[in-house]
């Protein structure tokens, strides 16, 4: 059974990658007259070593080298392929299943640097006030410049109870930031939800593991309950969701569309593409969807925006994803932990990527007013802009051209009763506080709007 993952490589605090079940198997057949040339360079390789291990400076251990050498080999090619040992393949399948120790963020590597993609909702990290963008320069005082993103994981866990102390660059101040932070078992709660006024649902995915579909399921018939037949819309918010398991993607998606493909990948060799179908049955039984999402928005998110929105069956609204658009197997080795290889790219039901430029909502809504200046200046801080990055292969020579998403077909005045940013002077955003979460405010503002639409109307807009 193959089992995969659209989750950022090497996190702090991460989630689960799939699994192929069985070891790694040679691909020389496939290439027979490259043989020579391949002995040639493994023989470099090896003088390399040798030469190493006879005269660095101090001895070297055996396996810490080849280890290195794997993740260096891995690493290499792009953002998101890696190596992990033993101990970090045992955390991984323990994170797929929802539960994990240490400070609770995802991260990856920039400019030797250590990139916060998103801390996880109630977490020591997110507590402190980590934010999305973070760039960690320090940890304990000691900088991570020269540190393999594998190593500056490792020492950011530890047990629970002890404290770190990590420093960090942020976008717009002056100087660096210093947080200690104490270490927790994190136990993150995937699908959070709660009745907006008496007649919105609002559900938030924070990741994709093993429990997200089925929270989702509980979500939808608690609110359902809670409403007491007076529910009118659904808020789903992918903000700062930064992926997770591509089964949990295609089943949450699954969830609200009842035909048509939800999404397809393409590996190397064509034989090995796949394509995943909607089966009958919409649990949200026709309502009108919003889902949000933000640059934080990545992976296993932009799955389910995307056939959300390739099918019309939800309005997008926000801001421009983070634009991951490939898929990661993990395969073991065995007695020597496993490798996280990107191993295809994934395609929205209409055929387009992701990669490199993200899901585009349908109705662009700001978080704040000082977004407007970021996206004025074109400031960036997404897959596009990561090193080594996948290209999107949309615009290549030989390639299709796509066709146009369907039009949203709203009842008029409706998208006029969004605003874009806040106004002026408004109450900053305060997690604790719904009322000050400006994008939901909107999203459940168009929902009643449509709600107050007629009937057919209605049905002609989703």
């Amino acid at each position: 059974m193959r089992r995969r993952s659209v989750t950022f490589a090497a996190v702090g605090a991460a989630f689960a990658a799939g699994v192929v079940v069985g070891p790694i198997v040679g691909a020389w057949a496939q290439d027979p007259g490259g043989r020579a040339e391949t002995y040639r360079l493994l023989n470099l390789f090896g003088d390399v070593f040798e030469r190493v291990r006879a005269e660095y400076v101090e001895p070297v251990n055996d396996r810490d080298a080849i280890e290195n050498a794997i993740q260096g080999m891995l690493s290499g090619l792009d953002p998101h392929s890696s190596y992990m040992n033993p101990r970090m393949y045992r955390d991984m399948q323990v994170q797929t299943r929802g539960e994990f120790g240490g400070l609770g963020i995802e991260v990856t590597q920039e400019n030797g640097y250590i990139k916060v993609i998103s801390p996880i909702d109630d977490t020591p990290a997110a507590r402190a006030g980590v934010k999305p963008g973070d760039l960690i320069t320090h940890l304990n005082g000691n900088s991570v410049q020269g540190l393999s993103l594998q190593d500056a994981v490792e020492q950011m866990r530890g047990e629970r109870g002890t404290a770190i102390r990590i420093t960090i660059r942020r976008e717009g101040t002056d100087r660096p930031i210093d947080l200690s932070i104490t270490r927790a078992v994190i136990r993150p709660q995937v699908v959070r939800f709660r009745l907006e006024g008496n007649d919105i649902g609002y559900i938030r995915l924070t990741s994709f593991n093993e429990r997200t579909e089925s929270g989702l399921r509980n979500a939808m018939t608690q609110l359902r309950q809670q409403a007491g037949g007076n529910l009118r819309g659904i808020v789903l918010d992918l903000r700062n969701n930064p992926g997770g398991l591509l089964d949990q993607a295609v089943q949450v998606s699954d969830d609200f569309l009842s035909q048509g493909e939800i999404v397809s990948t393409r590996a190397r060799r064509p034989e090995d593409a796949q394509r995943w179908n909607a089966r009958a049955g919409d649990i949200a039984e026709g309502l009108p969807v919003v889902v949000l999402i933000n640059s934080g928005s990545a992976s296993a998110s932009e799955i389910v925006a995307g056939a959300l929105q390739d099918h019309r069956r939800a309005i997008i609204m926000g801001v421009k994803s983070f634009g991951k658009g490939s898929v990661q197997t993990v395969m073991p080795i065995p007695g020597n932990g496993a490798m996280r290889l990107t191993t295809a790219r994934y395609y929205t039901p209409s055929g387009r990527s992701i990669q490199g430029t993200g899901i585009e909502p349908d109705i662009e809504v700001l978080a704040t007013r000082e977004d407007a200046q970021q996206v004025a200046a074109a400031r960036r801080d997404r897959e596009a802009d990561l090193r080594r990055a996948l290209t999107n292969d949309n615009n290549t020579p030989g390639h299709a051209a796509l066709p146009p998403l369907p039009p949203l077909n709203l009842p008029a005045g409706v998208v006029d009763q969004v605003q874009r940013m806040p106004a002026e002077g408004a109450a900053a955003f305060d997690p604790t506080k719904p009322e000050t979460d400006f994008q939901l405010q909107q999203a459940t503002t168009l929902l009643r709007t449509l709600a107050a639409v007629p009937a057919p109307q209605r049905r002609a807009a989703r």
